[in-house]
């Protein structure tokens, strides 16, 4: 069992509250890759991110943020180390992110678990069922894919059938 001291309750607050460089709109807390925060003492600060995908060209950003919220809270030498396992997954996206991205305009991912899914044929002879992604603007489950990738790597294109509108969906991992 791992137990957190006041002031790194405190530090990983400040941490937590830094935006996401890629979707200011959530903080890093929001999107649950702030791990844990290490206070080896008031001066000395290791903090654990884990990125949301290998190779996430924003880690760098998101190390370099915390490093200046930290410092501008007035601890000395800052840390941030990134922590591979467990690995991130979108089930780590609080229930406050996912309502930002949905008002931001952004479909969040799908849940693991929900009901009235829709089968997905695999080959000729697995099919799985994917439960639908949900239109942010108007919330038809009635949406297209148009490119996996849009313009970061974690979420993908679709447009709404029912309003017209595209909209970014976030992939789910």
């Amino acid at each position: 069992m791992v137990t957190t001291t006041p002031l790194e309750a405190e530090l990983l607050e400040i941490a937590g509250a830094v935006p996401d460089p890629e979707l200011p709109v959530l903080t890093l807390q929001e999107l649950g890759v702030v791990r844990a925060v290490h206070a080896h003492d008031s001066d000395t600060v290791e903090v654990e991110l884990t990125p949301t995908y290998t190779g996430c060209p924003a880690i760098e950003a998101m190390s370099l943020d915390i490093e200046r919220a930290l410092h501008a809270h007035g601890v000395r030498d800052v840390t941030v180390r990134t922590v591979l396992t467990p690995a991130w997954s979108t089930d780590d996206i609080s229930a406050e992110g996912r309502r930002k991205l949905q008002e931001f305009g952004i479909a969040p991912p799908r849940a693991q678990r929900t009901t009235g899914p829709v089968p997905l044929t695999l080959g000729a002879t697995r099919t799985r069922t994917v439960p639908p992604v949900h239109c942010p603007h108007c919330g038809s489950a009635d949406t297209e894919l148009l490119s996996r990738f849009s313009s970061t790597a974690c979420k993908a294109l679709r447009r709404c059938l029912a309003c017209r509108e595209p909209f970014d969906h976030f992939k789910e991992l």
